[in-house]
């Protein structure tokens, strides 16, 4: 495996180790054990655990990002499809964690990384909360267009519905681990888009 290869199998294994234990529970060792590698070659590669986790994170953001603007800015799409798009974009990386038959896991590397907020680098920190920003973002951009299709109730504000939005896709992992599985999140995107959708004529 080339340079370029062994970094992005450490990263890998780094992302599954952080999402299942958190920052204190994934070690430098334990990755190395995973992959048959040696620690020297994870510190030749990234130096320390915070640069490594710096950038898996950072990794992980922007595909995260990616992957929600393809579904909320997808063409031609209605509010009640891009809730559907992302309910199945979050259950995919709620069953990579859970398998069928299992649940309880988490399985984002954003939740679980809040949880050792303290323990991360300022550039740690100061990339999740640029994810919170951008989510908000581009909620409020999803929602302002809903609201020109005419798909949301009249009493509806896009800012409002935008927020409920992103209230409920940063807690997206905490609200399947409260409630014991996938069911509860599914249901909680499918109720607000109900409030919030325009009345079909009967």
């Amino acid at each position: 495996m080339d340079e370029t290869g062994t970094r992005q199998a450490i990263k890998d294994t780094a992302l599954e180790l952080l999402v299942r234990h958190g920052y204190r529970g994934t070690s430098f060792g334990e990755i190395s054990a995973a992959l048959g590698t040696t620690r020297a070659n994870i510190h030749y590669h990234f130096g320390n655990k915070q640069a490594l986790v710096d950038e898996v994170l950072d990794d992980y953001v922007h595909t995260t990002l990616a992957a929600l603007r393809a579904v909320w800015s997808a063409e031609g799409a209605s509010l009640a499809g891009q809730v559907e798009a992302m309910i199945d974009y979050s259950r995919a990386r709620f069953l990579r964690f859970n398998p069928a038959g299992t649940e309880g896991q988490n399985w984002s590397l954003i939740a679980r990384l809040r949880q050792d907020a303290g323990l991360l680098s300022p550039g740690g920190r100061r990339i999740l909360g640029h994810f919170g920003v951008e989510l908000s973002a581009l909620f409020s951009a999803a929602l302002s267009a809903a609201a020109q299709r005419g798909e949301l109730a009249p009493d509806i504000q896009p800012a409002d519905a935008a927020l409920l939005l992103a209230a409920i896709a940063d807690n997206a992992a905490p609200i399947t681990l409260a409630e014991g599985g996938f069911e509860r999140l599914e249901g909680t995107y499918r109720s607000l888009r109900r409030m919030i959708e325009k009345p079909r004529a009967s």
